[in-house]
């Protein structure tokens, strides 16, 4: 059912939860970054971050991700917008990436990094750097220590790596790099762009896929997402951490 999966997402602005101002947050909190930096964009998606990225620099952004059809509607995107840096996509996996150490000046990476892990994306990466490079990752984090059981069986199933967002200071540190700074996202930051268009695609995807069974299974699994986050985001959400690899 990867198809299923792929379809919801490929007309989606965004794959993940995010918007411009939170990107532009992050981006003017890094320390030390050239004038022309070389970035790496890991799980780009069709780019909504690359692009929002391409405005605020006059650097080189390789755009990465694994589906061939993400990459194509960011190229076509690109050639619409009068960007400052110049964007090249890349399909590969972000566990196996082909690029030599020291490549890149910035990492980024929005809400990406689960595939891999938190503390196992930021080692995998951490050569790529150059000395003094900048990594910076938005992941899933709980914001309040004492949370709902219904939530807390909710990601206990969904992903049970799920942490505090300051217990991950510590793993920041130890996978070699200095926290320059954290932000949670906004909640609604998780709607405009991501989660209702969502909600109005699987409308559509279920018309479509009526006498699909397992699809179906699927879009309850998305719309459950969506009410529990409706329902609990004051608990939990996406935060940003900005880091600077240690030398």
């Amino acid at each position: 059912m990867e198809e299923i999966f792929y379809e919801i997402f490929e007309d989606l602005p965004s794959q993940g939860p995010g918007d411009a101002k939170s990107t532009q947050k992050a981006f003017l909190k890094i320390v030390g970054l050239p004038s022309d930096p070389d970035i790496l964009d890991i799980g780009c998606g069709v780019g909504r971050q690359t692009l929002d990225l391409a405005k605020l620099t006059s650097g080189r952004i390789t755009a990465l991700d694994n589906h061939r059809p993400f990459l194509e509607k960011l190229d076509e995107r690109v050639q619409t917008k009068d960007l400052l840096a110049e964007i090249q996509t890349v399909q590969g996996d972000m566990a196996a990436l082909n690029f030599g150490e020291e490549s890149f000046d910035l990492i980024w990476s929005e809400g990406s990094a689960y595939i891999m892990g938190f503390e196992k994306a930021m080692k995998a990466w951490r050569p790529l750097l150059r000395p003094g490079g900048s990594l910076v990752i938005s992941h899933i984090v709980w914001f309040k220590k004492d949370r709902p059981k219904e939530i807390e069986k909710f990601w206990a199933e969904e992903w049970p790596d799920i942490k505090f967002y300051k217990d991950n200071n510590v793993i920041v540190e130890e996978s070699g790099y200095a926290l320059i700074d954290y932000f949670p996202l906004p909640h609604e930051s998780w709607w405009t762009q991501y989660y209702h268009p969502t909600k109005k695609k699987l409308e559509r995807m279920r018309i479509k896929y009526k006498d699909n069974r397992d699809a179906h299974g699927i879009f309850d699994s998305f719309q459950l997402e969506l009410d529990m986050h409706k329902k609990y985001s004051k608990y939990y959400g996406y935060g940003f951490y900005i880091m600077k690899r240690s030398d």
